[in-house]
């Protein structure tokens, strides 16, 4: 058997512990989905007839039912953005209980332990992507999408989880303790908020908006947007694009150093 396919077997065996680990301790897998649930009900029941009416949505988007259009598809990269917490956690678990040293003793890939971590949790979270949209059809929201823009936009998210995973394993890797590593991702997590997710940036403070339009997650925001309700979308899929990948390669090195230095300990 040639080195890369050792590679693959380590990494799919990595990839079934991850999977078993999720199942047998759900708490973290309910949170990711629960909060972007809650964030989403909170701001359609609570918020959305004032927001809806108070912030001239286009389409026709004057009240609660058109809110729901506007912010479903922020809650749904909101979602895909929480799995990054539990990977976090994850690694950092592995790191400071000296799971890890024990792997280095043994005749398996050293990537395979990242890798199946990476890969575990990116299928966690397109599971409660489906969970976030199901919910969010059944309260209302009512994309315009044909087949191939959902498999676009459901590619995009794909992209950006498996991005911000990357990013949350090296910060998982660096943490030193299991508390300080479920801190670390919660910028990741709220950044949509300081974007296009909830409000227009055309609504926000000068100082303020201009964070909001440059940030990485509202290029990514308004691309769902428009493949899902078809809003425009202009230069955004290209900006999208570019972040994901740009954060996937910065993500991957920065864990792939860290990795190492732990090695060298």
């Amino acid at each position: 058997m040639s080195t890369p396919s050792y590679a693959l077997r380590d990494s799919m065996t990595m990839l079934r512990r991850n999977l078993k680990h999720a199942r047998r301790y759900p708490s973290m897998t309910i949170s990711i989905v629960a909060m972007p649930i809650l964030m989403m009900l909170l701001f359609v029941y609570v918020l959305g007839g004032a927001l809806g009416s108070g912030i001239g949505l286009p389409n026709g988007a004057d009240d609660r039912s058109g809110y729901i259009n506007y912010l479903a598809p922020g809650i749904i990269l909101m979602a895909a953005t929480s799995g990054a917490v539990a990977t976090a956690v994850s690694v950092c678990t592995d790191m400071t209980e000296g799971i890890i040293n024990r792997f280095r003793t043994m005749p398996i890939s050293r990537g395979s332990v990242l890798t199946g971590h990476v890969v575990g949790s990116v299928v966690q979270t397109m599971v409660s992507l489906t969970l976030v949209i199901a919910v969010a059809l059944a309260i209302g929201f009512r994309p315009h999408a044909t087949p191939l823009d959902w498999i676009a936009a459901i590619g995009l998210l794909a992209l950006l989880t498996f991005a911000l995973t990357w990013l949350a394993a090296a910060m998982g890797l660096v943490a030193r303790t299991v508390e300080s590593a479920s801190n670390a991702p919660m910028p990741l997590t709220f950044l949509p908020f300081l974007g296009s997710a909830f409000v227009p940036p055309e609504s926000m403070p000068a100082g303020i908006r201009w964070f909001a339009e440059y940030q990485p997650f509202t290029p990514i925001n308004e691309t769902v947007r428009g493949l899902l309700t078809g809003t425009p979308i202009g230069n955004s899929g290209l900006a999208a694009l570019a972040w994901c990948v740009g954060l996937a390669l910065a993500g991957y090195g920065w864990a792939r150093i860290a990795f190492r230095r732990h090695a060298k300990r």
